[in-house]
C-alpha cells in the first residue's frame, strides 16, 4: 500500500522525487522495526540518525545550519509517509516544531549550536508546555525561571512531552515574571545533562506506544540568561505565532492516517467473506466506503490548499485550527468505521487497523483540544 499522488496540487516534481526516496528509507529503516518500537515504547536513536543522514529531518533549516533549505512541502511530505506507515515517531515534531523556534527566535549561538545536531539528529529535542493540572491554558503555567545573576533557576514540573526520554535538548515554557500574567512567560533551552533535571516515567498511554512521551522534573536547574530563547517575556506571542504551523503538521499526519485505515478496511473487505460473497459486495458495506471515499477526497483537497497558503506565508491561525480540526476529526471516523469493518480482526493487534484507530484518538487532544479548535475559529466570526 502507499498514497497515490496522482493529481495532488501541493507538490512538484521535485518533491515527488523526495517522497520516492522517504518510502524507500521507511521501507528499510522503520516498517521492519515497528512491532518493537510498540512494544520498547520507544523509538532507537540510530533510527534517528539514519533519517539524518538520509536527509529527512528538519529539510527547512537553512544550508548555513545544516540543512536543505527547503520548503515546507518537503516536512509534509515526511509528515504523510509516516502517518501512512503508521509510526507515531517523534521526527515531525523535530522537523515540523521545535526546529523552527530555534531558527526564528534563537541568537546565532543558540543556532550553531542546535541546528546542525538536529538536523543531523545527533541531537533529540522535545518542547515541554503541558503541566500536570494545566493543559491548554498556557497562561496559567506554574514552572518558574527567576534570574539570579547571571542565571535563571528553574522549577517545577511538565507532563505528556513527546521525546521526553531521548531528548537532549527541551525548549521549556516557563514564568519568568509572576506578575506579568501572559507577558511573564518566556521559553529557556534546557539540556538535559544539567544538574536538576529529572526524567519521570515513559508514561503508559492507549496509543501511540512508540513515541516517548515524559513527565519532566525540574529541581533548582540552573541555566544562563544567554538559554533564554529569543526575549524574556515574549514566549506566548512565540507560541501562539508557531501554532499555525504546528496544527497544520497535526492535519496532515492526520489525513493520512486517516487514508491508510480506509486502504486496509479497504483490502480486508476484497478477500473476506461472509454468507457466500464478499463482505465489499453487500451495498452497505459499498456505502459506507463511498462515504468515507468521498470525504478522503475533499480532505486531500483541502490538506493541498492548506500546504500551499503555508508556504506562502498566508495560512491563518483560524485556517490552521480549522484544518486541524476537520482532520482530525476525519481520522477518528475513518478508523473507526475501517475496524468496524474488519469485524473480530479490527480489535486484534495483529491487525495494523487496531494500531491506526488507537493511534488517531490523540490527534483530537494534542495540539489543542477539538474543542479548543472550535473556540479559536468561533473568535473570529464576531
Amino acid at each position: 500500500m502507499m498514497l497515490n499522488m496522482a493529481g495532488r496540487a501541493a507538490y512538484d516534481a521535485d518533491h515527488d522525487l523526495f517522497r520516492d526516496q522517504v518510502r524507500k528509507f521507511f521501507s528499510v529503516a522503520l516498517t521492519p522495526h515497528l512491532d518493537r518500537w510498540e512494544a520498547d515504547g520507544i523509538v532507537d536513536r540510530a533510527f534517528w540518525q539514519a533519517c539524518g543522514d538520509a536527509g529527512l529531518l528538519c529539510p527547512t533549516i537553512p544550508p548555513d545550519y545544516g540543512g536543505l533549505g527547503l520548503d515546507f512541502g518537503y516536512n509534509a511530505v515526511v509528515g504523510e509517509e509516516l502517518a501512512y506507515a503508521g509510526s507515531a515517531a517523534g521526527i515531525t515534531l523535530q522537523s515540523d516544531i521545535a526546529a523552527d523556534y530555534i531558527l526564528h527566535y534563537g541568537s546565532e549561538a543558540q543556532k550553531r549550536r542546535w541546528l546542525p545536531a538536529m538536523v543531523s539528529g545527533t541531537a533529540i529535542a522535545a518542547i515541554a508546555m503541558t503541566e500536570p493540572g494545566v493543559g491548554s491554558d498556557l497562561k496559567a503555567i506554574a514552572t518558574s525561571a527567576r534570574c539570579a545573576g547571571d542565571h535563571y533557576v528553574i522549577n517545577g514540573a511538565k507532563t505528556y512531552i513527546t521525546n521526553g526520554q531521548n531528548a537532549d535538548l527541551v525548549i521549556l515554557v516557563a514564568r519568568t515574571d509572576p506578575a506579568a500574567g501572559g507577558k511573564g512567560i518566556s521559553l529557556l533551552l534546557v539540556e538535559a545533562d544539567r544538574p536538576g533535571f529529572q526524567r519521570g516515567r515513559n508514561l503508559d498511554k492507549i496509543g501511540q506506544h512508540s513515541a516517548d512521551t515524559s513527565e519532566l522534573f525540574f529541581d533548582d536547574v540552573h541555566v544562563p540568561l544567554d538559554n533564554c530563547l529569543g526575549a524574556e517575556g515574549q514566549g506566548f506571542a512565540y507560541l501562539m505565532n508557531q501554532l499555525p504551523q504546528e496544527r497544520l503538521s497535526i492535519a496532515i499526519g492526520a489525513q493520512a492516517a486517516a487514508q491508510r485505515a480506509f486502504d486496509e478496511g479497504l483490502a480486508f473487505v476484497r478477500e473476506r467473506k461472509a454468507f457466500g460473497q464478499r463482505i465489499l459486495d453487500f451495498q452497505n458495506t459499498r456505502f459506507v466506503l463511498a462515504d468515507l471515499a468521498a470525504k478522503l477526497q475533499v480532505g486531500w483537497a483541502h490538506l493541498d490548499w492548506a500546504i500551499r497558503r503555508h508556504v506562502a506565508g498566508a495560512l491563518t491561525p483560524s485556517e490552521a485550527s480549522a484544518a486541524k480540526l476537520w482532520h482530525s476529526e476525519l481520522q477518528g471516523e475513518i478508523c473507526d468505521a475501517a475496524l468496524q469493518l474488519h469485524g473480530g480482526a479490527g480489535y486484534m493487534n495483529e491487525y495494523p487497523i487496531a494500531r491506526l484507530w488507537r493511534d488517531a484518538r490523540v490527534s483530537r487532544i494534542y495540539g489543542g483540544t477539538s474543542e479548543i479548535m472550535k473556540e479559536v475559529i468561533g473568535r473570529t466570526l464576531s
